[in-house]
């Protein structure tokens, strides 16, 4: 890994902020104009493995509406304005920016070792459905970057696929996802468990760790997800 490489990686991680993959990106990946003198040269993927983003969230977080987005952005322009110094022009991107929206699962696929599973999450092979793209910082030059690793998909050797059959209203199938149906079960009672341990689908899968967030990121998120998507008779 290049020294570049890893004065960005301890720059994200004192943020609370994990590195997540990069690449160079080239006219195929929808990558809008960054500002840049020159064309774009390396993108680097910034997101969260399991519960490490939590305590420098809950430590910088605002009594605000997209509290986590907001808090994201902020301490991401922070990461860009110390990098500048070093590396010249950057930009950074984030995946609640739009409509349009950008292909942030395409930059993924092509910068760290994913895969599409059957709940629709990326699937890594070691951290599983526990992790997050928050962002993406754009670099005018081009970076030395160490090889993908040529993994296959932990999906393809699992057999049983639990995650299909252990939703409590069976809101999954291969290629379906029922939100609606999801969202509401969360504003009930007997979805409790969901709301305080996670998706009990995505628990299910048998690759990553087996607490991966602590309970008021679980709820956090769940809770979320219930309020945005449970119609409003419902909540």
């Amino acid at each position: 890994m290049s020294n570049d490489l890893d004065t960005i990686i301890a720059t994200l991680n004192d943020v609370g902020l994990d590195y997540r993959g990069a690449f160079h990106p080239n006219e195929d990946d929808g990558l809008p104009d960054c500002g840049f003198a020159d064309v774009a040269g390396t993108l680097i993927l910034v997101g969260n493995i399991g519960g490490n983003m939590w305590p420098a969230f809950e430590a910088g977080r605002r009594d605000e509406k997209n509290a986590l987005d907001n808090w994201t952005k902020r301490v991401l322009g922070d990461v860009v304005s110390d990098l500048k110094k070093q590396f010249g022009e950057i930009s950074a991107l984030y995946p609640s920016d739009g409509p349009p929206y950008m292909p942030f699962q395409q930059w993924a696929i092509r910068g760290d070792t994913v895969f599409s599973s059957p709940l629709g999450p990326l699937i890594h092979p070691e951290h599983g459905l526990w992790h997050a793209y928050r962002g993406v910082l754009v670099f005018a030059n081009k970076m030395d970057l160490p090889k993908k690793a040529n993994l296959t998909s932990p999906c393809e050797t699992c057999a049983d696929k639990p995650c299909l059959s252990t939703c409590p209203v069976d809101a999954f199938e291969v290629g379906k996802y029922d939100v609606r149906m999801c969202a509401v079960h969360l504003t009930t009672t007997k979805g409790d468990s969901c709301l305080k341990y996670g998706c009990l689908a995505r628990g299910a899968c048998p690759i990553g760790p087996r607490r991966p967030y602590p309970e008021n990121q679980t709820r956090f998120h769940m809770g979320i997800f219930r309020d945005n998507y449970a119609p409003k008779s419902q909540s």
